[in-house]
């Protein structure tokens, strides 16, 4: 089994996205394991008239898997300047429950369906639920104008995690590397529950 690591860092400077940011994050979590296979996936946001990016890098070692999330936040009350949050989270192999993959590809007539048809979009959802988040952001209304404050809305989800990339938005490549991650991540929990 090769080591990644390296590659992972390239592709982390390639995305462009705050990269020493995110790449000490992914460095703190990962430690010295050797990395099995990445997925590095650059998303920007418009939230009214601004564009916030947002980094998802989840890496695959012998023993677990560790999502990061690197957000750019504006000034508030907490720093006066924008600012970058980097969260990082590592499971044991053993506690992943499901690797759910949806792939979406476009509709053929019966006589041209081919067997390497490729997808244009995938999913990639992987269940451990250990822990609940909830994840608050601030309300708004419809009115552009409107100065007021609305509170926060939020959701409380599971642990779970779940990536979206299609080929329109990310490249047709970007969708084969999700599958190609979900299949080494499904063999490593195979491997994981077979030893146990």
């Amino acid at each position: 089994m090769a080591d990644r690591t390296s590659e992972l860092y390239s592709h982390i400077e390639s995305a462009g996205y705050h990269p020493e940011a995110v790449s000490d994050g992914v460095a703190a979590a990962v430690v010295d394991e050797p990395v099995v296979d990445f997925l590095v996936h650059h998303e920007p946001t418009f939230d009214q008239d601004e564009v916030r990016r947002h980094v998802t890098v989840v890496v695959l070692t012998p023993t677990r898997l560790v999502v990061g999330h690197t957000d750019e936040h504006p000034p508030d009350d907490l720093l006066p300047e924008p600012y970058t949050s980097t969260t990082s989270e590592s499971v044991g192999l053993d506690a992943v429950r499901s690797v759910v993959v949806n792939r979406m590809a476009a509709q053929q007539a019966p006589s041209a369906r081919t067997s390497g048809s490729r997808p244009r979009e995938a999913v990639l959802t992987v269940a451990w639920g250990s822990i609940r988040h909830v994840d608050l952001e601030p309300a708004a209304c419809a009115d552009p104008e409107c100065e007021a404050d609305h509170g926060y809305t939020g959701t409380v989800t599971t642990d779970d995690f779940s990536l979206r990339v299609s080929a329109a938005a990310d490249g047709a490549d970007a969708v084969e590397r999700v599958l190609a991650f979900a299949r080494a991540l499904s063999q490593a929990t195979v491997r994981v529950a077979a030893r146990a």
